[in-house]
């Protein structure tokens, strides 16, 4: 009987003191339930997308839930087809998804988010905002959104070199959208200390 795989994504921007603990007990665990993919984890929290039998999702989650940095963690669910991922990655890094432009405060700084139908209303109703698309250049290449900035990020890391192509936006209503939404947590703080003024990121990211 073919098997049933079930790719998820999920992050959490939360300190952690020991993430090479944490790095450990996650790579046993993706071990034991047959996961592939790849793990971040950073003081600064924890960025992942796996995929392993659909059979053993639930067991993840509760194993996730059960440590109160991750608890009502956000998972995003897509069918699989279990060779999404050549093998199973958990790394310690310096940052969970690396912009280089120091640390911020996420929970303080980053933008507001935007819900999907409230994003689909702006659109109804013809307000006037732009896009911002913090994914990669061949990401925005499958598709984008109308209104879309594209600020031509071959790499995330791209983008504090990027602030002077995209300053004319500053007095503008920006919505920023991602795969995941992680990328626009972390962007949204430095786009505010760089002076943009009315900004958003799509709530849980284009995924949801």
């Amino acid at each position: 009987m073919k098997k049933d795989f079930t790719v998820i994504l999920f992050y959490r921007f939360t300190h952690i003191a020991d993430p090479k603990s944490v790095a450990e007990s996650h790579r046993s665990m993706c071990k034991e339930l047959g996961f592939t993919g790849r793990m971040i984890v950073a003081e600064e929290g924890i960025n992942a997308t796996f995929e392993g039998p659909t059979e053993n999702i639930e067991s993840y989650k509760l194993f996730l839930n059960q440590d109160p940095r991750f608890a009502g963690i956000v998972v995003k669910e897509s069918v699989g087809t279990g060779t999404a991922f050549p093998k199973l990655r958990v790394l310690v890094r310096d940052e969970v998804v690396t912009l280089g432009a120091g640390s911020f405060d996420i929970a303080q700084e980053t933008a507001q988010e935007l819900p999907a139908a409230e994003l689909d209303a702006w659109y109804a109703n013809n307000e006037d905002f732009v896009v911002l698309d913090l994914r990669n250049d061949y990401e925005i290449a499958c598709g984008k959104f109308d209104k879309t900035v594209d600020p031509g990020l071959s790499n995330f890391r791209d983008l504090p070199s990027r602030i002077a192509d995209i300053a004319h936006l500053k007095d503008k209503k920006v919505v920023t959208v991602c795969t995941g939404g992680i990328r626009c947590e972390k962007a949204t703080c430095l786009l505010k200390r760089e002076g943009f003024s009315d900004i958003y990121q799509l709530k849980d990211g284009i995924h949801t």
